[in-house]
Parts: C-alpha cells; structure tokens; sequence
C-alpha cells in the first residue's frame, strides 16, 4: 500500500493505481477524453493533467502511477488554464452545429466546455473541412469526420476490445482522421461500440439519426434477450414507439459493450408477423376470435381429449416467472410431468444433472481470472460476442491461457494458446484424450488417487489420439487455476452423453490435481440456466430436484395445492412420438418453434399433424402456430417485467418499457385463462408474486427479493460441490468419416429466429450461406459467392457459398438462423453432425426446383 494525498484528502492505495483512479475513489472529478476503463490509457487528449509535487511539468493523471507520499493537485489556476486551452483548440476546428447533431445533449465535449472552456476563442480562422457531407461506412454506423476530437477511443475500442480491427487513422497532427479501410466498415461486426464511446457526434447511429432528443426518451435499464451472456442495455422509448439501445461502463457483465445483435437487434419486436389475436381452428382454417371464444373452445376441447396425454414444451428465451409458472401449470392442471425447453437437442436430466450440480455461479470476469481458461466447442466468437470481447481481455492483459478444442474456428484462435480443431462430432474423444494426457502428464502427483479406470486409459493415449490433446493436457498440467467454458455444440451432438461423461470425468481430475476447476456453459439463449432452474425438464422439479424424490415432491404439492405425479416425464423427442403414435392428447407450445428448429422437420411435421389438440402460444405467427387449432397471442420482450438467469448464474430483472401491442396478453395472465379452462386456479399469479415464491422455494434463489436485485442482479447460489461420480471409460478411437459433415449454429448478426425479424439486422447481415473451406471449395470446382446446393439424404436447400480460409477440411456449416433456409429439412433425428454433398446450383430454374421438391413446397 501507498499512501497520497490528492486536494488535501489523504488515503492508502494498492502499488500501480494511477493518480486519475485514486482521484475518482475519492469523488474528485478530473476531465478525460482519451481515456476508457477497460484500456491501457493512452495520455493524448491532455484534459486529466494535474500537477505533482516535486515535478516541473503537468503529468497526465490516467498515466501517472501514484508513489508513496505524493501530493496532488487537480484545480489549480495553472490546471483550468491549461483544460481551457486545449478545450479551445478542439473548437478550433470543431463545428458548432449542436442543435442538428445526434449527441446534443449528450455530449462530452458540450459538457467538457461549460464545465472548464473558455469563455470566448482566440481563434478566428477557417474551420477545418475534411467531408462537406456525413459518410455512410456501414448500414448503422454513419461519421460526420469533421467533428471528431482525435481521442482515438473508437479505433482502440474497435482493435483491443472488439477485435474486429475494422477502423483506423489516416494523416497526422491536424490533418488526422478516423476512416474504415477504403471508407467503409465493410468487414466489421457492426456492434456499434465505436458510436458507444464516441464523445462526441462524430460516429452515429444511423437508424437512430434525427429520431429523438435523448431528453425525448423515457429510458429503461434491462437485459439483452438475445444470448446467454446477459448484457445490460438501456432501452430509449419516444412516446411508447422503440427509439434506440445504449450500454452504460457501469453497469452489467459487458460494461458499455454490446454485438450487433443487442445494439441494434431489439427492433424484432415490431416484427410484421404479430398474433393481433386469438386464433382458432375452423373449417380446417385459422380464424380470429375474441379471448372469451377462445375459452370456450379449448374448454370443450380440453374436456374432449381428456385421459389422454398432455405435454409441453417453454422456450429459454421467456423469463423465470413464465417458465416456472408453466411448468407448474402443466404439472398440476394437466397432471403431467411431460415438460422441456429446448426444441433444437433432446438431454435427458440424468444426462444433465452432473453439468448442473457442478456449475459454477460466479461472474464472468472473477471466473477468467484463472491461469487457463479452456474453451470446448462452438464459436464464442459468433455465438457469445461480448463473452469473447473479456477472453480476449483476459489473454492479452492478464496473461491469461486461452486452450480453444473446437469444430469451427473462432477469432479468439489468435489469442490463444493452443488451438485443437476437432472432427465435427469427435468432442468426446478428444476429451477423452486430454483427460488420458493429462492423467500421463500428473504422473506421481496424483499419488495413487486416480481411479484404476484412468489410470487404464492413460497408455498410449496421446498416440492413438495425436498431439493436439496432448498439448492442450500439457498446459493443464503446468498452469494453476482453470475454468472451463461448454458451447452449446456439446449438447447437440449425438455423442452428447458421452461428451457429458468426459467433461465431467475431466473436471473430476482437475480437482483432485488441486486446479479449482470452473465451469460455465456458452448458452445462446437468453434464459437457458433459469429454465432449468425453473424445473422445465421431464426429470427434474424445480431446483432442479429429481421427479422421483418424494419429499421435494410432497413439499411442492403442498405448497401448490395440487398433487405432482410421480412418474417423472419426456422429453420433446418422446413427446413427438407420442404425437406420431396417435397418443398425445395435448401438446401446449410456448415461445418455441420446433417445425423450424427440431433436427427433422418431416418427423415434425408428422407429429403436429397427428396431435389431437395443439396450442401455440406466442408473439409471433411462427410456422409451428399454422399447425395450431388455437393460437393465444402473447406479449412479447420489453411488455411485461420478469428476470433471466445468465451463464453466469447472476438473476437480472427484464424491464417492460412499453404495453402489450393489439390483443396480446401478459404470459402469466394466459397461464390463469388456460388453467380456469381446465377447473384450475393458479396462486399466485403476478410477476413479483411468482418471484417471491420461486425465491421462497428455490435453493438457488432464496433469500433474493425483487427490489434487492437493483440494476446488476444478483447471483443465485451454486450447489454444494457434488460428489466425485464414476469416472467413465474412454469412448473407441473415433475415426472422422469421409465427406463432408454439416453443422450448425448461430451467425454473428443472428440468434435464433427471432432476430431475423428485426429489420435493421437484417440491412447488416449477409443473406443464407453455405460456409466451407478453401481446399474443400477447390476440389469441388466452386469459388466464393457461388450459388450452392447441400444435400443430405433427407432433403436440401441453396444458398450462396462463402469460401472460409481457416476453415477445417471436411466441415460445412450452415448458419440455423434463416427460416427461409428450412435447415432442419436436412437432418434426421439422432445424426449430428450430418453427412451432406455440395455441389454448384446449374439455373435458378434448377435451384427453384429442388427447394420445391424437398421442402414440399
């Protein structure tokens, strides 16, 4: 510790605190421009200048690092001289067109000048002009050049945070100017970060320009739907009508960042195919009704298929109340345990409990401040955007060790340690293979406590699986601490129980190897570890705790007043069979889509067909909802409060900012109008209502209140470290087959199907395409930007080629989020990843044709 005194306040700092961070402990205000938190400071702008006894000259105070003793003065004559100074330098050539700029009132440099400028300039010169008019780098960002202040804060953003490297600067001293290679953002992530730390009106929004005044908006803090990771994004309303998103450095996991999808993906919610109201099944035709005739339909209904099956499935992209309060709909007025959440992969929860009770609940940050952080499948890059944004921080500032084992490459590879590119369903061999080298590579300091099963497996290992694995163990070996972070591939693959197995196999050993293991899952839905929670699981009761734990189940039936069957459920694949089988009697559908997103549409396709009554509620008219013989509309993101749980474990509150649109009602009062039609009541029935009572019973949750949750949430509380399993045997050598092997997943300007209904998105991202490598592409005589056909023996589709360089050989990926695609058209329940041949698309005429014959159009 250190001790300073800065205007006359003294206190004791950590060594390395630079005198502007003492500053803002203390509450003392000092002008930045250059500066960011989450940068090395750069010392440009010169406004943090401050004087230091002993020293001549004015030190920059973001770059001074403090020493014992020091004394410091912010506000002296010589100080403001100097701020009004260099203030009146950047209004040398900054236009003073305020009333017509997007960040009036909200800008810096406005505030920088009333706070510290000079009254009246000394310059009388012409103004600077490098542009007469604004230039459109992209479809979002927009940048009036002559207005920028050279704080470099866009180009270090874009380069250190991002990665993206898509901005940089032209010329020197006066004459320089932030620019896009060849004048555009052609290749950038369109994540609008750079518009974020923009002090002044230089880059803007363009879908936002001359919208609103930010003293228009009506502003509400709230949580990105769009994946797991659970960024906090302020949401800017005009009179009820959706205006803007922004990110505050203060607040949520991803500070002012955000991807493209959360700064600019939120306008879906006006999406054109709203549920205006409720829909019936007539004369084999959808018509519409009002909510009283739509009781008295499913009334008759619900009677009519009585004693038979019921099930149904809630997507983890709706919030905990909703899902809690369906799951105890559906167990106790459709007497069923039937219950899932996921409609692209089948787990079972004897299959995901291990991954659940050994889940580490912590944030994001604390978790990767480790010395190795291994990465197994997906494409963090693409599917997580501002989880990658701090791996890539912790690689480069803190020295983390970066281990990516993975199908498809990612931009962290540059990062990275080591880089394991993994046969596309090989995942569980190759974890295999570094549980064995790393068993080999401990040796002596396992001292007779690993298991003989490892110890079996731990002779030749490393030949039979190659070097990659080897390495990846190697590093293990030598580092301390570790967290492990699961994409969401690993749960798709149909060697996904045995994937489970080894990561739990290999969690175990890091243990006993002392290297306080962490593990988080990369989910690409917003609410996936809440829906679990929730007890949306066949298996699983709310906690999760097993269906066939008596006492959990008596004490919930209690509780609820109604009993929970005992039998625990199926999951959506058997449910589907059971529709196939003419023995589902209702199938209750809510947020979710499975005739788009199931791995087998003609199977789907069959079972909606076959169920005797379908319910779908949702926002939206999906393609699901046309199978329907009633359709409930239901409010959609920002109408109706609630929380998500991130892959963090951390619970954040879901703020409405505007009314449910048309007919639509809030989720929870669909749950009370479903159950009255089934003779039941359900207590409670409020948002704030259902909370209290999930954090009444709830492990995880208790002792959490609504209003305690604030503006950063909370974190629920992790299970009690699980005992040590069995450790399972490796699987047989897996042996790549020959061809090419699709796979799927999310693309970087889309999630799911919901954000290809926002139209901004839609202006930044690519059309459908086919993604393969340079060598694979060659061989097969197409080039980039050919038009495509992917065949698989169930069906095909075409979209336009796009030639990916470090793209493994073998592999074909193509993107899950365009409906028009019908990707699941392709593949066959049980076969991920699935084997396909490409070939070039002769004529329109012939692509035309083939979509018309495989996806029965």
């Amino acid at each position: 510790m250190v001790g300073v005194t800065i205007n006359g306040q003294s206190v004791e700092v950590g060594a390395g605190s630079t005198v502007l961070q003492v500053a803002q402990r203390l509450g003392i205000e000092i002008p930045t421009f250059c500066y960011l938190k989450r940068l090395p400071p750069l010392a440009s702008c010169r406004m943090c200048l401050v004087e230091i006894e002993g020293l001549r000259r004015l030190q920059p105070s973001c770059a001074t690092a403090v020493t014992d003793g020091m004394v410091v003065r912010t506000d002296t004559p010589l100080i403001d001289e100097t701020r009004s100074s260099m203030l009146d330098m950047l209004l040398a050539n900054h236009p003073l067109d305020c009333p017509i700029c997007d960040k009036g009132g909200e800008c810096e440099l406005q505030d920088m000048v009333m706070a510290y400028g000079p009254g009246k300039s000394r310059f009388r010169d012409p103004k600077r002009v490098f542009h007469s008019r604004d230039i459109r780098l992209s479809p979002v960002v927009i940048m009036n050049v002559n207005r920028c202040i050279q704080c470099q804060r866009c180009v270090r953003m874009c380069e250190e945070v991002v990665g993206a490297v898509a901005l940089g600067t032209v010329e020197k001293g006066m004459d320089t100017a932030v620019t896009g290679f060849e004048g555009s953002l052609a290749s950038c992530d369109q994540c609008g970060n750079c518009i974020e730390v923009c002090p002044v009106g230089a880059l803007m929004s363009f879908p936002y320009r001359y919208k609103a005044r930010p003293w228009d908006l009506a502003e509400t803090d709230t949580v990105c739907p769009h994946c797991g990771t659970g960024c906090q994004l302020t949401v800017g309303a005009r009179k009820g009508e959706f205006m803007r998103v922004r990110s505050k450095e203060e607040h949520g996991v991803n500070g002012e960042t955000l991807c493209a999808r959360g700064r600019f993906g939120l306008d879906f919610i006006d999406g054109n195919d709203r549920i205006k109201r409720p829909m019936i099944r007539r004369d084999g035709t959808l018509v519409p009704v009002s909510w009283d005739e739509a009781g008295d339909h499913l009334r008759g209904r619900l009677a009519a298929v009585e004693g038979k099956a019921a099930g149904g499935v809630v997507s983890p992209r709706l919030p905990n109340e909703i899902v809690y309060q369906f799951q105890k709909l559906m167990r106790t007025a459709f007497r069923t345990n039937n219950i899932d959440c996921s409609s692209r992969w089948s787990t079972p929860y004897d299959m995901l409990a291990p991954l659940i009770a050994s889940y580490t609940r912590a944030p994001l940050k604390e978790v990767l401040g480790v010395d190795c952080v291994l990465v197994i499948g997906g494409n963090v890059t693409e599917e997580n955007p501002v989880t990658e944004y701090l791996l890539r921080d912790a690689a480069r500032r803190r020295g983390t060790g970066l281990l990516m084992l993975s199908t498809r490459p990612s931009r962290l590879d540059a990062d990275a340690k080591a880089v394991v590119r993994v046969p596309p369903g090989g995942e569980a061999a190759s974890l295999a293979a570094v549980v064995a080298g790393l068993a080999a590579a401990a040796g002596e300091k396992l001292s007779g406590n690993a298991p003989a099963e490892i110890a079996a497996t731990v002779g030749g290992a490393v030949a039979r699986y190659g070097g990659g694995p080897d390495r990846l163990a190697a590093i293990l070996h030598e580092g301390g601490t570790v967290t492990v972070l699961v994409g969401v591939d690993l749960l798709r693959s149909s060697e996904a129980r045995m994937a489970l197995h080894q990561l739990d196999t290999l969690l175990q050993l890091l243990h006993l190897l002392g290297k306080s293991p962490a593990l988080q899952v990369l989910f690409d839905r917003a609410n996936q570890i809440g829906a679990w929670d929730m007890g949306a699981l066949a298996g699983a009761l709310p906690g999760p705790q097993p269906v066939a734990d008596d006492a959990v189940r008596s004490a919930l039936a209690r509780d609820w007043g109604a009993e929970i069957p005992h039998e625990p459920g199926v999951d959506l694949e058997a449910m589907l069979d059971l529709c196939v089988a003419g023995k589902m009697g209702a199938l209750y559908l809510v947020g979710t889509d499975p005739l788009t997103s199931y791995p087998d549409r003609e199977f789907v396709t069959r079972a909606l067909g076959a169920t005797d009554l379908l319910i779908v509620q949702d926002s939206f008219l999906t393609e699901t909802a046309a199978f329907a013989e009633a359709v409930l509309p239901a409010a959609g993101y920002g109408e109706e409060a609630g929380s998500f749980t991130n892959n963090e474990g951390r619970i954040q509150q879901v703020r409405k900012f505007r009314e449910p649109v048309f007919e639509a009602r809030n989720n929870l009062a669909i749950f009370d109008f479903v159950a009255a039609q089934r003779g039941r009541t359900l207590q409670p029935s409020t948002q704030v209502e259902v909370f209290d009572e999930i954090a009444r019973l709830l492990p995880a949750y208790q002792a959490l209140t609504w209003p305690g949750l604030g503006v950063d949430g909370a974190f629920t509380k992790a299970s009690s470290t699980p005992p040590l399993g069995p450790f399972v045997a490796q699987p047989a050598f897996f042996q790549a087959r020959d061809g090419l092997m699709l796979v799927t997943g999310n693309c970087l300007f889309h999630n799911g199907y919901l954000s290809e209904r926002s139209e901004i998105l839609n202006t930044i991202a690519n059309g459908p395409y086919v993604a393969m490598s340079a060598d694979d592409a060659a061989q097969l005589g197409l080039s980039d930007g050919d038009q495509v056909v992917v065949q698989s023996t169930r069906g095909a589709l075409s979209a336009q080629l796009k030639v990916e360089r470090p793209f493994p050989r073998g592999l074909v990926f193509v993107p899950e989020n365009y409906r028009s695609l019908r990707l699941n058209s392709l593949m066959r329940r049980g076969e991920y990843p699935c084997p396909v041949e490409v070939r070039k698309a002769e004529t329109a005429q012939a692509i035309e044709g083939t979509n018309r014959v495989w996806r029965g159009a």
